[in-house]
């Protein structure tokens, strides 16, 4: 399994980055600690430069990490057929205790990943680096947590085995099961659905009245990042059984099968786009550093738009796939 140009490429990916990362928060704590912009000293001459280099070489790793995440996915799918007892991603991420804790770190390493870029960027713009430390803390939230997501998927796939019997998704949602992922599934639909509607309706709604009065940013991107746990209990609870048209399986995972009209993709794919720049539009609208007062609000106006844009299509795929059912619930 280990030899499967994903999995090598997923490993050495997070492995390099881990190395990269662990190499910048070395870097981080020396900044944090002696970072005096009002000093002319020789040293603090040397972190301004440095502080480029890294940042660049820091920024350039996490964007290229992005999308891990979403080729994780595909090969744990792609790797089900291996598996007895396996029907999606779910049967390959349980075949060892490694897998599920793999996909969440990469889950929490995207959204600080796609932060950090925004704080970097904003960075950039302020004449004195106004954010500086902030990122630079930040990263030494990152910097551990690659290390552990590369231990993770180097002991996720080195102890895959074929041999094993693991469990399909109907285990993982099904009320036998007693965790979060069955909870999910067993939320009434009368409640599920106009709880969804409704905080999605919201999240668009202090977008838009933000990109039209300029207030309210840090609100956008607080329910941004809100609406994304209620987006996916939805896809648990009444979106998956309404696309199957089964009113019994809720898998999120199936979604991205063939059979399924690769829905998961149309739905996943702009789900993270308009969360992660929803909380980017909230973080540069929270920037209150006098040399950001120009570029701040134009970054987090066109950080919105792209949020606004992204959950929009999200919700109307969700409105689609409804209103094509045949399933009755």
């Amino acid at each position: 399994m280990i030899f499967q140009p994903a999995a090598l490429a997923l490993l050495l990916a997070a492995s390099l980055n881990a190395l990269l990362l662990l190499g910048s928060g070395v870097f981080a704590l020396h900044l944090l600690r002696h970072w005096n912009p009002a000093s002319g000293s020789e040293r603090q001459i040397a972190l301004e430069r440095r502080t480029y280099l890294v940042g660049t070489l820091v920024g350039l790793s996490l964007l290229l990490g992005l999308p891990a995440l979403a080729l994780f996915a595909h090969n744990a799918d792609a790797m089900a057929p291996f598996f007895t007892g396996a029907m999606c991603a779910v049967g390959s991420l349980k075949a060892n205790v490694w897998g599920m804790p793999a996909l969440l770190s990469m889950l929490a390493g995207f959204f600080l990943a796609a932060a950090w870029l925004v704080l970097n960027h904003l960075d950039g713009l302020g004449w004195n680096t106004p954010l500086i430390r902030g990122k630079y803390r930040l990263l030494l939230l990152l910097a551990p947590l690659a290390l552990a997501q590369a231990v993770l998927l180097w002991l996720y796939y080195l102890n895959l085995n074929p041999e094993v019997i693991t469990s399909c998704c109907g285990s993982l949602f099904g009320p036998a099961s007693g965790g979060v992922a069955a909870e999910m599934a067993a939320l009434p639909v009368a409640t599920a659905m106009p709880l969804f509607f409704a905080g999605w309706l919201l999240t668009l709604a202090v977008g838009v009245g933000f990109l039209a009065r300029g207030r309210f940013g840090r609100l956008f991107g607080l329910l941004a990042a809100l609406h994304f746990p209620l987006a996916l209990a939805a896809v648990v609870a009444f979106i998956a059984p309404y696309i199957y048209e089964q009113p019994n399986h809720h898998c999120p995972f199936c979604l991205l099968q063939a059979e399924h009209g690769y829905a998961g993709w149309v739905l996943y794919l702009p789900l993270f786009l308009g969360t992660a720049a929803g909380i980017g539009a909230g973080l540069a609208a929270a920037a209150r550093a006098d040399s950001l007062k120009v570029s701040a609000p134009r970054v987090a106006a066109g950080l919105t738009k792209v949020a606004v844009a992204a959950l929009g299509v999200f919700g109307l795929a969700v409105l689609f796939y409804l209103r094509r059912s045949n399933l009755v619930m």
